[in-house]
């Protein structure tokens, strides 16, 4: 388990996890709507295609594609969002936002569009305005991964300093996604910040049995620490010692270790 995201990396993720998802087959006996139902399912395809093309950092592919996609509808969110990942890969970040802009123009209600435009704005230090974007996507209950909207709407509103709204969201993310490893830590961290102990360790207790019974999940420097926050707090020597240890031999040369020698020096 990795550590907070950075902004470029939001974006990455966005990319990653926002696939977009084939039309659903529409049968007619009107020519008109079939030849429509026909192009509609072209578009999604050549978006699918290139949105897969993106995440494996071929924009030339990912760029033809959309190409074809915006020839049949040149009014496409799918492919006008898309469209703003690629311009946004390759340093052009005024295209990707008139590109963003023009998708979420077209459909107002297409949210990952505005998941898109968030991680954008995120990516370039326009919180507020990924703050927007991101609240909006949050209230679409038919949205997919509205979870992971909510996980960047915590991230973003704690970047703003409004830890109150932070934890709110984190909270809704810890719900939709069931516990997912992420948001227990960033949602037991912006409790201990909030002085909140209990209830930051009952989120951290889930997130230990949670890298304890999964062997592709381990510590990363930010979850020790925060675990060794809540372990100082209810005075538990023996776990304030063990997350220190593996602080100290896995991550000597982290802020967070760094953070807790200042801590203990303190003690002094």
């Amino acid at each position: 388990m990795k550590g907070k995201a950075q902004g470029s990396h939001l974006f990455t993720m966005a990319v990653l996890l926002f696939g977009l998802v084939l039309s659903g087959c529409v049968t007619t006996t009107d020519s008109r709507f079939s030849r429509e139902a026909d192009r509609d399912k072209a578009v999604s395809n050549y978006v699918q295609l290139a949105t897969a093309y993106i995440g494996q950092g071929n924009l030339d592919r990912a760029r033809h594609h959309l190409e074809r996609a915006l020839e049949l509808s040149p009014n496409s969110s799918e492919a006008l969002a898309a469209m703003g990942l690629v311009y946004n890969a390759e340093g052009e970040p005024e295209l990707a936002e008139r590109n963003f802009k023009r998708a979420i123009s077209q459909d107002s209600s297409y949210s990952r569009a505005r998941v898109y435009y968030g991680a954008f704005l995120y990516s370039n230090g326009r919180f507020s305005e990924a703050r927007d974007q991101f609240s909006v996507a949050s209230r679409d209950t038919g949205y997919r991964e509205r979870g992971a909207v909510f996980y960047n709407l915590g991230m973003t509103e704690e970047r703003l300093g409004n830890l109150d709204a932070a934890a709110g969201a984190y909270r809704r993310a810890v719900e939709l996604t069931r516990g997912e490893a992420r948001t227990l830590l960033s949602l037991s961290r912006v409790l201990v910040e909030q002085e909140d102990f209990t209830e930051a360790s009952r989120y951290y207790s889930r997130l230990q049995t949670m890298i304890q019974r999964n062997t592709r999940l381990s510590h990363s420097a930010e979850s020790l620490y925060t675990g060794i926050l809540i372990a100082r707090h209810f005075n538990d020597r023996d776990q304030e010692v063990s997350l220190a240890m593996l602080l100290r031999n896995d991550y000597s040369n982290s802020l967070e270790y760094q953070q807790y020698r200042v801590l203990i020096a303190n003690d002094r």
